[in-house]
């Protein structure tokens, strides 16, 4: 990161790394609209086979993804049960309506990750009265959640239930390398239930742009389409597929290491007073914390931004931190420490 600057906001401003900045400066390319790219061929290719699906699809957000898994899976007003605080619902711009026809059916949860004793009470079927659900979402890691992973056990049953109700199912597995790193599990086995996955290459892979769309041929061929309806429609797109090969392929094997850092500040964070953390809710490399003293989270990540420290607010006494390549332990360390020494200025003056 830039000098001086331990950035905790998100694991979107991982840089990309030398191998990947030599391999897109490398990289043999050609038009994507035409299916003419080499380079993008093979990371959809290479997708596809990692996650045992026929096809995938390069897109250039996880939004786009998501949004153009709802228009494959679903009909003009239907229903998409989600969790509450899931992206597709908070931060993809009501595109599920506006691209798809389709209301956000969304299932509060205490933990927040959806079982199918969550799910089942919200299905409805196709009548005179009420809209039908159409689709069922997860997001396995949830991002608003702190990093919760959906355990195989739990996804296996919404799998069988929503097979036997000829319900459709999505992933977004914006982070599912995480929860695979976290479960001790490969994401093959940990998505093998849905009918469409979506992964970003952008968070905690370290690839500077984009994401992947992976299921049936049938379901990719026409996600090609409605990727140009989006606008995705790239050329000589081989020069991100170069880097996405690079963090598809290497990337995943050191998630671990951020999910260790993660955990190091949540157990710094349960030792001050005034902040209330679940350090056992920490299970990835997202750590979500709040505050119980008269500073508010906007101060707070005012005061750390003064001392080359970038944090996120979640709300008025919410704050996120989230660990990537781009911040080691001794970078963790100190933001630690400054976190305390902060909160210790702000009860000392109470």
């Amino acid at each position: 990161m830039e000098t001086g600057i331990i950035d905790l906001r998100s694991d979107t401003v991982t840089r990309p790394t030398a191998e990947m900045r030599a391999a897109m400066a490398a990289a043999e390319v050609g038009d994507d609209v035409y299916g003419e790219d080499p380079t993008v061929n093979l990371l959809e290719k290479r997708a596809a086979e990692i996650f045992g699906r026929e096809a995938g699809l390069f897109v250039p957000t996880g939004t786009m993804g998501n949004q153009i898994a709802i228009r494959l899976l679903t009909e003009p007003g239907q229903e998409v049960i989600c969790e509450s605080r899931s992206h597709i619902l908070d931060w993809e711009m009501a595109t599920a309506a506006v691209f798809s026809g389709c209301l956000v059916r969304a299932v509060p949860t205490e933990r927040g990750t959806l079982t199918w004793a969550d799910i089942e009470p919200v299905i409805f079927k196709k009548g005179a009265f009420r809209a039908a659900t159409g689709l069922i979402e997860l997001e396995n890691t949830a991002n608003l959640t702190g990093g919760r992973c959906t355990s195989l056990a739990v996804m296996e049953e919404i799998w069988a239930n929503a097979k036997d109700r000829g319900l459709p199912l999505h992933l977004d597995g914006a982070r599912i390398f995480n929860a695979a790193a976290a479960l001790g599990s490969d994401v093959k086995t940990l998505t093998r239930g849905f009918d469409t996955v979506m992964f970003c290459l952008s968070k905690g892979l370290c690839a500077p742009v984009g994401s992947m769309l992976v299921g049936s041929a049938e379901l990719m061929d026409q996600a090609r389409i409605y990727r140009k309806a989006l606008g995705g429609g790239m050329r000589q797109v081989g020069v991100l597929g170069a880097a996405g090969l690079i963090a598809l392929e290497k990337m995943p094997a050191r998630l671990h290491e951020d999910h260790a850092n993660a955990r190091l500040l949540a157990e710094a964070l349960s030792q001050i007073e005034c902040v209330e953390i679940d350090v056992n809710s920490v299970e990835t490399n997202i750590v979500i914390f709040r505050l119980d003293g008269e500073v508010s989270a906007t101060e707070l990540v005012n005061r750390l931004k003064t001392r080359g420290i970038l944090a996120s607010t979640l709300g008025p006494r919410m704050i996120r931190l989230v660990t990537h390549h781009d911040v080691d332990r001794d970078d963790c360390v100190k933001a630690a420490g400054a976190l305390a020494e902060e909160l210790a200025v702000s009860a000392t003056a109470r």
